[in-house]
């Protein structure tokens, strides 16, 4: 097959007709079956790269591919051939692992969809011209030199260079950004440095005809379009890690190196001061390998994400990897697109413009009328202003465009700026239909790039009415004034002044013809108008984004716009939104491709806006922010932000109006296509990973004073025995059933608990913080010396000054150890506010799960086949009062470590 190089490096937008048909051995006569049976053959079938989707036992295995996961196998193995006879503990842990996989496995492979979405765009028909007669076809038979016809409403099946076309407009907005529908001409001569937004003789794969029609010659198919390109960027690039993997992997490994240390010394002292057998001792090894691992963390883990996946998706943010759902949390920059994410997409008419000199603003968002015409903020309607009637009627008269509603909704077609012309009339009182019925159609110019202006003819009371739009000057050449060339300048210097703020100008005018309109003939071009005023239009920003962006600002984040639009038109939306006022504070894609790395760092660290970026260029500049330091979300609806959205630590995709390719390259899918929604995910974000840390201070805290409690038994020899095995304050099943089902219950539910106050007014944590930051170190260090220590004590006490048994201070002891941790849950909700501040019905599935933990032991201590697994028993009164008491002692000593935390904090 043939190289995509032959079809990707020629300058088909700079090539004349002549080199073009050469190059591609074609003809406008189009080519025969037998030569587009031989081309397809050479270049393949019009189809984009794409990976296959992951299978069910890669998605099961993932779920296995950590350090933690490895030294819980590891475990159960040492602990099935160091005691083949009592398989409890390996059972144990294997059952853990198996419901952590199916969790995370269950979810992940819901979220999980091909990258073949791309393929999607192409699922088209497509005509073309074959032996000579026009015949529709799959879109994927399309090969290079074939010559298509395009008209109003198809998608362009394959890159193409266009021969001919009339009044032709494309939206190329999934590709380039640009929120305008694009004027194209086949004469246009560009060179070799021209962006694809500028290519006015080029019609790209994926693109949709607005207006008018047009044939071309195909150029490049599947890989070799510009779309095809995008789905290899996307598939070449691995993705950022989203930051909770990164802290978890840091986390894992340091936990993993102080199991074996922590084994390992404590093992050769039994062996060399203490006496006891390597055999012993690598039993003990096992015990102390149960009680330091969190065996419980991967399933919190992913029941805590799952939880925040949920809340998210309430909040219209659907997560497709739930790693990433703690992601938007932890960004301290967000990327964002403008057409479509921090604007509508949809063209408004917010600025009237009069001859007379008067203003008006226009509200509302976007096509659907809501909103008013206002003049010093007052409400303007239909019937009290006789000229902005005139230009409002002009406006919807001279259109295309249909936009009406249809069982409740409103429904719309046509050329953005021609609905955005309809949607004022409409929040004027004006609607097309009606005013048809007066003002009957009888002829039209369509709009042309050459001419520049549109014109309709109708009938009037007084003749044929003509009702003209277009560009400025060019309308106002066609108006009378009293002195023409004073006053022209005078009404362009005001179109210059709308232009400066982004709008994109039209002027419209009037006029008469007293002698009947032949419809059979071409109408003559209009002359001698009435000049009715101007309307300026810009792609508004979406409802709430103002907030949204201050919000994240507020939060500590960092946003800035990456877009394909024009610099004016994006120093227009960053001036609404406070990122720049200047022009210079904007840089383009041009100034981007001479950059070093070094430089594209420099300029992301001190610049937020970036206009006419191509798809490549938003790449790099992802890659220069997270070189730089930062943890990078990234927000997009086209095709054009499918890479950065791969790249990105996060990718956050528009579900409504984006694209699939931008669905498939993020981790996080807004619903609602609100950049609002965002801070939504960045709260919950924080919520979950505040949540995780919580779990994580449970376990680790619990299992480092298991830890403790059996270093002590071997350091210090204490409690006096003479059989070395049953020096074991807990038995490894008693200490699994401590992580996994007592602990394992509640750290489950703590993982329900509600966000704590101010969550979106703290700044991001560092992105090199690790998951234990000095905090979570001094807090968990006080939590498990004094459980360890009163434990310890406890055991002694029971067996050399009471007299009991091993096997009854056992019960006693994990009795003990189960009160500590339902007491030390309530610590665990909140870093910083003491418990006695929280109260447990804020929380309720963390109450019922502490109630349910201790009434699952309390059972247990009950059933026969429970007492003989676990080797526990009822207690008395008397003792269970006396542990109750001794548990109190961790509620005491965290309160005192929070208060002291606050009291160093303000010194």
């Amino acid at each position: 097959m043939k190289t995509l190089t032959d079809q990707t490096k020629a300058l088909w937008h700079v090539m004349s007709n002549l080199d073009l048909l050469a190059r591609l051995s074609a003809s406008e006569n189009g080519l025969t079956n037998a030569e587009a049976k031989a081309r397809l053959e050479i270049y393949g079938r019009n189809q984009l790269p794409q990976k296959p989707p992951a299978a069910w036992w890669e998605i099961v295995l993932r779920q296995f591919m950590s350090p933690l996961i490895y030294i819980l196998i590891i475990a159960a193995i040492v602990s099935a051939f160091a005691h083949p006879e009592d398989l409890t503990d390996a059972i144990f842990i294997a059952a853990v692992l198996i419901v952590n996989a199916a969790i995370g496995g269950y979810q992940e492979g819901k979220a999980e969809q091909s990258s073949r979405a791309l393929q999607k765009l192409l699922q088209i028909r497509a005509s073309v011209l074959r032996d000579g007669e026009i015949c529709e076809i799959d879109a994927e038979e399309v090969v290079p030199g074939d010559i298509v016809w395009l008209e109003s409403g198809n998608r362009v099946p394959a890159d193409m260079r266009l021969l001919m076309t009339h009044g032709l407009e494309v939206d190329e907005s999934l590709l380039t950004g640009e929120s305008l529908s694009v004027q194209k001409d086949p004469s246009w001569k560009g060179d070799t440095l021209a962006q694809m937004a500028d290519r006015q003789n080029m019609a790209y794969a994926g693109s949709i005809i607005v207006h008018g029609r047009a044939k071309g010659i195909i150029v490049g198919t599947g890989a070799a379009t510009a779309v095809g390109q995008l789905a290899l960027d996307v598939m070449s690039v691995t993705g950022g890690k989203p930051p909770l993997l990164v802290r978890m992997e840091k986390f894992t490994h340091v936990v993993a190196l102080a199991v074996l240390m922590a084994a390992a010394a404590i093992a050769i002292t039994g062996v060399l001061f203490r006496g006891y057998a390597i055999s012993d001792m690598f039993l003990f090894g096992v015990a102390l390998a149960v009680s330091a691992i969190p065996e419980g963390l991967p399933v919190a883990l992913t029941v805590a994400l799952a939880i925040a996946t949920t809340r998210m998706a309430r909040r219209g943010v659907i997560v497709r990897r739930l790693a990433a759902v703690e992601g938007l949390g932890s960004c301290t920059l967000i990327g964002s697109d403008k057409t479509g994410t921090l604007t509508c997409n949809e063209l408004t008419v917010r600025a009237i413009g009069l001859p007379d000199g008067q203003n008006f603003e226009v509200t509302g968002e976007g096509f659907v009328p809501n909103g008013q015409v206002l003049q010093n903020d007052l409400p303007i309607t239909s019937g009290t202003h006789k000229t902005l009637d005139d230009l409002a009627r002009a406006a919807v008269l001279c259109n295309e465009g249909n936009l009406h509603q249809l069982n409740g909704s409103w429904i719309w077609r046509g050329d953005p700026t021609d609905l955005a012309l309809l949607s004022l009339g409409h929040k004027l009182g004006l609607v097309r239909e009606v005013i048809l019925s007066q003002y009957n159609q009888l002829n039209e110019i369509p709009f042309e790039p050459e001419h520049q202006y549109a014109a309709t003819f109708h009938s009037g009371k007084n003749g044929t009415c003509v009702f003209v739009k277009g560009a400025p000057e060019r309308v106002l050449a066609m108006c009378v004034f009293k002195d023409q060339e004073v006053r022209t300048r005078e009404l362009l210097d005001i179109t210059e002044s709308m232009a400066e703020r982004g709008y994109r100008i039209l002027a419209l005018a009037e006029g008469s013809t007293p002698e009947a309109l032949d419809v059979s003939q071409a109408p003559p071009e209009p002359a001698e108008l009435n000049f009715l005023g101007f309307v300026g239009m810009i792609d508004p920003l979406r409802a709430g984004v103002r907030e949204a962006v201050a919000a994240c600002h507020a939060a500590g984040i960092t946003v800035c716009m990456i877009t394909g639009d024009h610099p004016v038109t994006a120093l227009s939306i960053a001036r609404d939104l406070g990122f720049a006022d200047r022009p210079e504070q904007v840089i383009t894609g041009r100034e981007l491709e001479g950059m070093s790395p070094a430089q594209l760092i420099k300029a992301v660290q001190g610049v937020k806006v970036f206009a006419r970026a191509t798809p490549r260029q938003k790449l790099e500049l992802v890659k220069a922010a997270q070189q730089s330091g930062h943890y990078v979300a990234v927000t997009g609806d086209g095709i054009n932000d499918a890479p950065a959205l791969r790249q990105a630590n996060i990718g956050v995709a528009m579900g409504k109006a984006g694209t699939d390719v931008g669905r498939e390259a993020a981790e996080l899918v807004i619903t609602d296509d609100n950049f609002a929604t965002i801070i939504a995910g960045v709260e919950e974000g924080r919520i979950a990973y505040d949540n995780i840390r919580k779990v994580i201070y449970l376990l680790v805290s619990t299992g480092a004073a298991e830890v403790l409690l059996l270093g002590l038994t071997i350091l210090t020899g204490w409690p006096d025995t003479s059989a070395s095995l049953t020096v074991l304050p807990l038995l490894p099943v008693q200490l699994l059933w401590l992580n996994l089902v007592t602990n394992g219950i509640q750290d489950v539910a703590l993982a329900f608990e509600p966000g704590e106050t101010g969550v979106l007014q703290r700044k991001p944590r560092p992105p090199q913080e690790r998951v234990f930051n000095r905090l979570m170190v001094e807090r968990t260090l006080v939590a498990s010396v004094v459980m360890a220590l009163v434990g310890f004590s406890t055991f002694c006490y029971m067996i050399e000054v009471g007299g009991w048994s091993e096997a009854k201070a056992r019960n006693s002891l994990l009795l003990l150890m189960v009160m500590f941790e339902i007491i030390h849950i309530g610590n665990c909700r909140s870093e910083t506010t003491s418990a006695v501040r929280l109260s447990p019905f804020t929380s309720p599935i963390l109450l019922g799960g502490s109630i349910l933990a201790f009434l699952v032991h309390m059972a247990a201590m009950q059933l026969p086949f429970m007492q003989r697994i676990l080797r526990v028993e009822p207690v008395d009164l008397v003792t269970f009062v006396s542990l109750l008491a001794l548990s109190l002692t961790i509620f005491v000593a965290i309160e005192i470590h929070k208060w002291w935390w606050k009291v160093r904090r303000i010194r």
